[in-house]
């Protein structure tokens, strides 16, 4: 940890009265690269009276565990458990093995009803409360909804209030239940607040650390737009979720980039949809420095776009098709065709770069075999270009999407269509699918509700092997507490 810390340009450490320990549930080199996280860092540093340090989950959790060491933060070593906040990100439904671990090593109870005054209050976000929050119900005592820039600092504004004698624990989460953005479990139950936007003074976000232990590696984040205009029926940040996409001007995000950052990413839902990327491309190719693009649109690539990507040191490009075939796109309303696809590969091909990879997914409703040997041909059409890597994951149906509900294909099912795929494409392209297994226990906590969260709890306390997942969900009865049937085909 010290030698990561003396590695870190942008850390910051601050004296205050009050501090929050900001904790990621996976370990260091995911959670710095999370721009969020960084985001809410440097905000809490902002709040008069706060400090705020970071915790990780263990890169090696049995040896942390057998050295009997509580979890402490990086800037002072202080203990999670001796701060007023324990403010914890969880990014997606498989965190929540990650997010008991550091709750445990913390020192405090992992469930919400086992904590009293004596505990710090414990506020969870992160990008999973755009989609199902109800499974962090029985740990957290209250969860920021959605872009937590200005929800975050109200929190402490109110246990100000507290420390004032204005009021006690009980009616600082009274009145963040009624506050937009904020769903306090013991209060509200299972009915959800709506989830609240940041105003646009808060953008971009970007990165308050550059560290090289990350998977983007010494690389400086910033949004230069935030949400997706698009429709895609699957997707959480689809239109309906944020009102559409939110454009920071080129001479903005320039002027947030930093003189020491030699390699700059670029991230957002829909970054190759903002009307002037080459512009943005072209002033940080022309400042010398590498780039990086999170979200790359193949029907948004052109030669310009792919030339700077190049030039910026790219060696290779990464792009969705989101659907086996063009029937199945339109399905989703993905607006990929098989054109934008051929255009991308030899794209990247014609500017030297080495490979693509492209994401794929499976299972969607109502896909055929005819579907998946679609696929299988446009890849191989791509491979006779450049050398293709296909990331293929399972469809796992979220809430707050038009196919919410939709249920899962099956663990056998989508087993039997990667091996089709593997088949049609032997000696083709590289095949890289995601475990139909897990997919499976990702739809159960993304449909689930509270109860999901507590059949977690038991899974992972029995060891969190795929069966130990089995038998809870099992003995939960689906696990969702909310009567809402799962219609899951094992």
């Amino acid at each position: 940890m010290r030698a990561r810390l003396g590695d870190e340009t942008g850390t910051l450490r601050r004296e205050a009265t009050r501090a929050v320990a900001l904790v990621y549930p996976s370990p260091y080199h995911v959670g710095m690269s999370s721009l969020g996280f960084q985001t809410i860092y440097r905000l809490l540093n902002e709040v008069p009276g706060w400090s705020c340090e970071r915790a990780f989950l263990p890169d090696d959790l049995p040896a942390f565990r057998a050295a009997r060491l509580p979890l402490f933060t990086y800037e002072s070593e202080r203990p999670v458990s001796a701060a007023d906040v324990v403010a914890i990100s969880v990014a997606y439904e498989l965190e929540l093995g990650g997010l008991f671990d550091v709750l445990a090593l913390s020192g405090l109870p992992v469930l919400r009803e086992e904590r009293d005054a004596t505990h710090p209050l414990v506020l969870m976000g992160g990008p999973l409360t755009f989609s199902n929050p109800l499974p962090l119900g029985p740990f957290a005592d209250v969860v920021a909804l959605g872009e937590a820039e200005q929800l975050a600092p109200e929190v402490l504004a109110l246990i100000d209030g507290a420390a004032a004698g204005q009021s006690g624990r009980a009616a600082v989460l009274a009145a963040l239940a009624q506050r937009p953005g904020f769903w306090v479990p013991s209060i509200h139950g299972e009915r959800l607040p709506e989830i609240v936007a940041a105003d646009d003074a808060c953008l971009p976000a970007r990165s308050q650390i550059i560290t090289p232990h990350t998977e983007l590696s010494s690389m400086f984040l910033i949004e230069p737009a935030r949400g997706c205009s698009r429709g895609c029926t699957y997707c959480v940040m689809r239109r309906s979720t944020n009102g559409g996409m939110r454009l920071v001007a080129p001479e903005r995000v320039m002027g947030e980039v930093p003189e020491r950052a030699r390699r700059v990413g670029l991230v957002g839902a829909a970054v190759t949809d903002h009307p002037r990327l080459p512009q943005i491309l072209r002033a940080l190719v022309d400042s010398g420095r590498e780039l990086g693009i999170s979200s790359l649109r193949a029907d948004r690539l052109t030669d310009e776009i792919v030339g700077l990507l190049a030039a910026g040191g790219y060696r290779s490009i990464t792009f969705a098709s989101d659907g086996a075939s063009e029937r199945m796109r339109r399905e989703v309303q993905r607006g990929t065709r098989e054109k934008h696809l051929l255009s991308a590969a030899a794209l990247a091909a014609a500017h030297g770069m080495a490979s693509v990879k492209v994401y794929q997914m499976v299972g969607l409703p109502g896909e055929t075999d005819d579907d998946l040997d679609e696929m299988v041909r446009t890849t191989r059409e791509m491979a006779r270009t450049i050398k293709v890597v296909l990331g293929i994951s399972p469809f796992v149906a979220k809430r707050n999407t038009p196919l919410d509900g939709t249920p899962f294909a099956g663990v056998a099912a989508i087993d039997r269509k990667l091996e089709r795929i593997r088949r049609g494409l032997s000696g083709a392209a590289e095949v890289r699918p995601t475990s139909a297994r897990w997919a499976w226990v990702e739809y159960l906590l993304a449909q689930g509700g509270v109860g999901a969260g507590l059949a977690a709890l038991a899974a992972h306390r029995a060891g969190g092997a795929f069966g130990d997942w089995k038998r809870a969900f099992a003995e939960a009865e689906t696990g969702t507490g909310t009567g809402r049937a799962l219609r899951v085909v094992s």
